[in-house]
């Protein structure tokens, strides 16, 4: 199901909406079993009214998003306070080789402050090669504070690993929080990892049914804001309305298109019979048909 509105929505909105949801599935015979939502503060109330005390899971690629969000503030906040202590020179060439050291110590940082940012993608991606750490380690050396940023984020992935129960995330969740919180220097950047949204989001951990992200949804709300973008058509309701329904019947069938798509293959696979008509002899590029060389 999905409602399009013509302002923001508030927690009434949410409420009607999933008010309509769920009568439309008692009439079907379903049941909710769990939720799945971003973190905005509009779902928890309206989802507690509608359908009581359901299971409630925080997307998880919404909390790591913030996450990893928080972790390069934090770089982006050493690179500025490396650009805040570079020395000031005069202008021209230097005149002494005080100067020119200067002038070199400048250009130095300057080139370290370029590989921060250049490289500030290693602080956050999920798998780094053996080169890939190499020049992590090169680029965070006599900055104390960026190396256990790789080393937090590693922890916060480890988190949402499927293979572990949820008891033993939370016990890793502890853990990481004592370790974050004795970075003075980084508290602010790291304040997403003391958000109660953190552990709603290893609600469906122990779950294999249920999923820990709303990919299906974003994907399809991903696509119809792209759409608004290049299709101005796209923009007033109606047309919305009706690109969302064409979508939902797409996805209906899209489990029977396999099928389709298998029975096609498997016809053009078949081999075809042999034919005598004269009009299948192969021909050349100029239209003539083709002789045997061969002797009789």
């Amino acid at each position: 199901m999905f409602d399009v509105l013509e302002k923001s929505p508030t927690k009434a909105d949410i409420e009607a909406f999933l008010s309509h949801f769920r009568g439309h599935l008692l009439r079907r015979g379903g049941a909710v079993l769990g939720i799945t939502t971003d973190g905005s503060p509009l779902y928890p109330e309206p989802i507690a009214r509608v359908f009581g005390a359901v299971p409630h899971q925080i997307c998880v690629f919404h909390v790591i998003k913030e996450i990893t969000r928080a972790l390069l503030r934090a770089v982006a906040k050493v690179r500025k306070q490396l650009a805040a202590k570079l020395p000031v020179l005069p202008r021209g060439a230097p005149a002494n080789p005080a100067a020119r050291r200067l002038a070199g110590r400048k250009a130095r940082q300057e080139k370290r402050i370029t590989e921060l940012f250049d490289n500030r993608h290693l602080f956050v991606r999920r798998e780094l090669t053996e080169s890939e750490r190499t020049t992590l380690r090169r680029i965070t050396r006599g900055l104390p504070t960026l190396r256990p940023l790789r080393e937090i984020m590693e922890e916060v992935y480890r988190l949402f690993d499927r293979r572990c129960r949820m008891e033993t995330a939370l016990k890793r969740l502890a853990r990481l929080r004592r370790r974050a919180g004795r970075f003075k220097s980084l508290g602010r950047a790291l304040q997403k990892l003391f958000s109660a949204s953190l552990e709603k989001a290893l609600t469906f951990l122990d779950e294999s049914l249920l999923p820990s992200t709303s990919n299906a949804v974003e994907r399809g709300n991903r696509r119809h804001r792209k759409m608004q973008k290049s299709v101005y058509r796209v923009r007033t309701r109606v047309n919305l309305v009706g690109r969302m329904a064409l979508d939902l019947a797409r996805e209906e069938r899209q489990r029977r298109r396999g099928d389709v798509l298998a029975t096609l293959h498997g016809e053009r696979t078949q081999p075809l019979a042999p034919s005598t008509d004269r009009r299948t002899t192969p021909r050349t590029l100029d239209g003539k048909r083709r002789r045997s060389t061969r002797a009789a």
